[in-house]
């Protein structure tokens, strides 16, 4: 979900900035996603997909206005100079967009992408609760609840807390990692 999200929110980020009709009209429905209480959002997916399905999809609709408003401004904040002297240069478009545009959206997408997987890690969890997928973290911390369960609760807890911390870590290495090979 997080995944999708990031490939279909740079898309409709890049859309939204070039077509000003296409703003007109995706913008309310990213304000809607936004607005939007998780809880709610479950509450009605769950009416429409499968179980199992659930946590993904909640995770690529709480992150897709994430990435989508923050790539918009990363578009929207090219410097037409920049453009200008590739141009000059008779930059390549494969060059154009590695040494003029990619430096330039990359902390754009670095915020973008750190939110978007706590909200994602958040808002999966969150889904797996109530939709109470098989083999998935919420189902047993719903469990825990249920049955009071604290010491397990814990337990568990911490379990999410490590995996995001790990996930983050590994994300942002990743982030580094990217940013340092697009430099000239």
């Amino acid at each position: 979900g997080y995944l999708l999200a990031i490939v279909i929110g740079v898309l409709l980020a890049y859309l939204c900035e070039r077509s000003r009709i296409a703003e007109a009209l995706l913008a309310p429905l990213r304000t809607v996603i936004r607005s939007t209480p998780v809880s709610s959002f479950i509450i009605l997916v769950l009416l429409w997909m499968k179980i199992d399905m659930v946590p993904l999809f909640i995770s690529f609709l709480m992150v897709l206005p994430i990435v989508w408003h923050g790539m918009q401004e990363g578009f929207g904040a090219l410097s037409p100079q920049l453009a200008e002297m590739a141009h000059v240069y008779d930059f390549t478009l494969g060059k154009r967009v590695r040494y003029v545009t990619l430096p330039q959206l990359l902390p754009f997408f670095r915020s973008a992408a750190a939110t978007g997987s706590g909200i994602a890690w958040k808002a999966g969890i969150a889904a797996e609760v109530i939709a109470r997928p098989t083999l998935s973290i919420g189902r047993h911390l719903q469990d825990t609840k249920v049955y009071l369960l604290t010491d397990q609760l814990f337990a568990w807890t911490v379990t999410v807390i490590v995996l995001s911390i790990l996930l983050e870590r590994g994300l942002t290495h990743l982030l580094k990692a990217a940013g340092k090979g697009e430099k000239p």
